[in-house]
């Protein structure tokens, strides 16, 4: 069953299908997003003949930036999240375009990069109806089940 996009994000409480262990989901998710994404580094650096060591953290910043973007823009999920069978829209109930999958990855990267902000959002998960992190609240997103097809 899809979402009702002409109202938005599904109803947390009439169609809570939707949003039945999407948290944990997201954790789950972002693990095997991470360890890609390390991977992806690991070669990269191996391919330069280990220049890439020298600025491994923006390196790993920057894959992992491109990495979410491409995936988000294209499915309105990452790789990981499509193994875990959720996917993101947003305020209207649509899947990211490629501006809202830049504008949420820069969101997300902001969060991680400051662990009040990520704490806040991590308790934001965990507390709200729709399971939306800072930056989802932000720009009106949320992750839910991927509906069937």
């Amino acid at each position: 069953m899809y979402p009702d996009t002409t109202n938005g994000l599904p109803d947390p409480d009439l169609q809570a299908g939707f949003y039945a262990g999407v948290t944990s989901k997201r954790l789950i998710a972002w693990i095997i997003d991470l360890v890609l994404t390390a991977m992806i580094t690991a070669l990269i650096v191996l391919f330069t003949a280990f220049v890439g060591l020298f600025f491994l953290p923006v390196l790993f910043l920057t894959v992992g930036f491109v990495y979410r973007v491409v995936s988000l823009a294209g499915s309105s999920a990452t790789p990981g999240m499509r193994l875990m069978g959720i996917e993101f829209r947003d305020r209207f109930g649509h899947r990211f375009d490629l501006a809202l999958a830049a504008l949420h990855t820069l969101g997300y990267t902001l969060s991680i990069s400051t662990l009040i902000v990520q704490m806040v959002s991590v308790i934001l998960m965990l507390t709200s109806s729709r399971g939306q992190g800072l930056t989802d609240i932000v720009l009106g997103t949320a992750a839910i089940n991927s509906p069937a097809a």
